[in-house]
Order: structure tokens, then sequence, then C-alpha cells
């Protein structure tokens, strides 16, 4: 089991002369998988642990607090994912004032030596670090000589396109809407997890009984109608249909929810965590004209969701984990 440790907490020393890949690593992207599997194949060829050294809270939310930033994996999804993956453990290094007023070397004596006692590093080609970003793949390379550990730094993943793969260009797609193409750039299914809540129980009323979730507010997945899978606390699956959004016919004011008609399923899910894979956009969200209106769209709802669903098939490894 993948151990999460706080960046001020002592390592383990059965963790300690690993291979480290280090970033930020938000969503865990097949680009970010092509840095982590230098990092797997590094360890084991050397014969030791792999880890992680990632930044709690993403660096872009203390440099701009002021501007929203939709995280794509929360640090429990991070640390899923990394541990399916291959990982030992993921250090969550706390990114205070105080760590980001350190300087390069501070950071590689400090942290890398000191704290990991790291036997080699793997990182992006763009990896900086240090106060005001005093340190790049160049000074990490030099100080690997001085410290006596290796660097592998990795080139920018590209698409069949030809596009580099980045955080920033899934949210936009993710914002779209368009979770096909983003579970491409992922490698996996979009997945979001939640405790499942109480609600109005109108669902249940109407024949529809939904799980419902709060997603946290900086999620800007496009409001809308998905086909989805839903996993629940024991490990099984099951297909439905997901309503995100704030149900203009019944509720105009609400915050956003997620809704998740589970297909045959019955049973009380409440407090439950729970995970939801987006597997396709159906429809935007609509107002209808009465309970009866909004009823028949549901039907066919679920309908092509069940009609997607059945044709899917795993994206990769990691995917078969997430959402099948």
């Amino acid at each position: 089991m993948l151990a999460r440790i706080a960046g001020n907490k002592q390592l383990p020393a059965d963790l300690r002369g690993g291979v480290v890949a280090i970033g930020n690593f938000d969503g865990v992207h097949r680009g970010h998988q092509a840095v982590l599997g230098r990092a797997l194949e590094e360890a084991g060829k050397r014969g030791v642990p792999a880890l992680v050294l990632t930044f709690e809270p993403h660096p872009r939310k203390f440099f701009r607090p002021q501007v929203p930033l939709f995280v794509l994996t929360p640090p429990a999804m991070k640390a899923h994912l990394l541990e399916e993956l291959g990982f030992s453990a993921v250090v969550e290094q706390a990114f205070t004032a105080q760590f980001a007023a350190q300087s390069a070397e501070d950071f590689v004596a400090g942290i890398l030596q000191e704290n990991l006692g790291i036997s080699h590093a793997v990182t992006g080609f763009n990896f900086h670090f240090g106060k005001d970003r005093q340190g790049g793949p160049a000074y990490l390379m030099n100080a690997g000589e001085r410290h006596g550990f290796g660097v592998t730094l990795v080139d920018a993943f590209r698409d069949e396109g030809a596009q580099v793969i980045s955080s920033s260009r899934i949210r936009e797609l993710l914002a779209a809407g368009n979770v096909s193409e983003a579970a491409g750039l992922l490698g996996y299914r979009f997945t979001v997890q939640s405790e499942v809540i109480g609600g109005q129980q109108l669902g249940r009323t109407l024949g529809f009984p939904t799980a419902n979730m709060c997603l946290p507010e900086d999620v800007e997945l496009r409001e809308g109608i998905y086909a989805v899978r839903f996993r629940r606390a024991d490990g099984s699956l099951h297909d439905g249909v997901a309503s995100f959004g704030r149900r203009p016919t019944v509720n105009v004011n609400g915050a956003p929810l997620l809704e998740t008609f589970v297909f045959d399923f019955s049973g009380d899910l409440y407090g439950e965590v729970c995970d939801v894979s987006f597997f396709a956009y159906l429809r935007g969200e609509e107002k209808f004209d009465g309970l009866d209106a909004l009823v028949a769209q549901m039907r066919r709802d679920e309908q092509e969701a069940r009609a997607v669903l059945s044709g899917v098939r795993s994206l990769s490894a990691l995917d078969a984990e997430i959402s099948f």
C-alpha cells in the first residue's frame, strides 16, 4: 500500500535512497506518466523504492490565490493513481511562504538530500525550483554531480497530433464537456471522488433515485448530463447517468451538484465515499415545462447512457483500475 507522507515528517528508513519523481503531477496524465514511468524503470534497475515528491496546494494556488484553479486530482485521488502505477510512497510537500522562499540549494540539500536521501531524481525538462525559480534543469544536473545523485530529465510528451499534453489543456476540454478527448490525454476517464449525501429525494419520487455528491468549488466541468461509471467503496462497479449542475427545472438557485442515477441498483449509499468516472457528454442542462417532460427526457438519457457504456473498452491498465 502506498504511503502518504507529509513533507515535514521523517521518511522511514526503508524508503530512503530511492528514486524520486519530482513534480506537481496534477491529473497524472500521459505526459506525467512518461516521467513517472522513467522513475519506476530507474528504481527497478537499482532495486530501490520508487517515490514521488509533489506539492500541496498546487503552486499556482499559492502564487495566484485570486485566480481559481480547477484541480484535476486532489491529493487522495492523486495518491490512488500513483499507487496503481506502482509507487511505494508520495511525499506531499506543503507549498507555504517559507517553502517558496527557500533557495534552490536549500531545496536540494535540505529536502532531496537530508529529508529523502535520494539516489536518483527524475523530472520534466522544464522543472524549476527555489526562490524566484533559481533552480532549473542545468542546476539540478550540476547539483546531482555535487551531491552524488543521478538526474534524468524527460522531454515533453506529445499526443498523436504532436501537441504537448498538459494539465491546462485537459482542464479546457473538461470545461467544454469534452470528456472523451480529455480521457485520451489522461490515459483514463476523468474521475471524481466524494461522499454520497442526502438530497431532496425528488429523483426517488420520480423513479430515478440518485446518489448525490458535492464536488469542490474549483471543479469547472461543464454542467450537463453524462454517461458515467460509478464505483462504490467496496469496489463494485455500476453503469449510470449523471447530472452535474443546478437542476434548473426544480432548483434554479442551488449550488452545482453531481446526481448519479445508478443503473440496476437498490440500496443505501449515504455516507459512502464513491467514485464517478465520466465517459460521454450527452446534453446540456435544460429547464422543462413540468415534471412529466423531465421524466420523459430522463428515460431517454438512461437509454443513451446504457448504449454508450455497453460499447466502451479500457484505455489502459490504469483506466481499467479506475473506471472498469
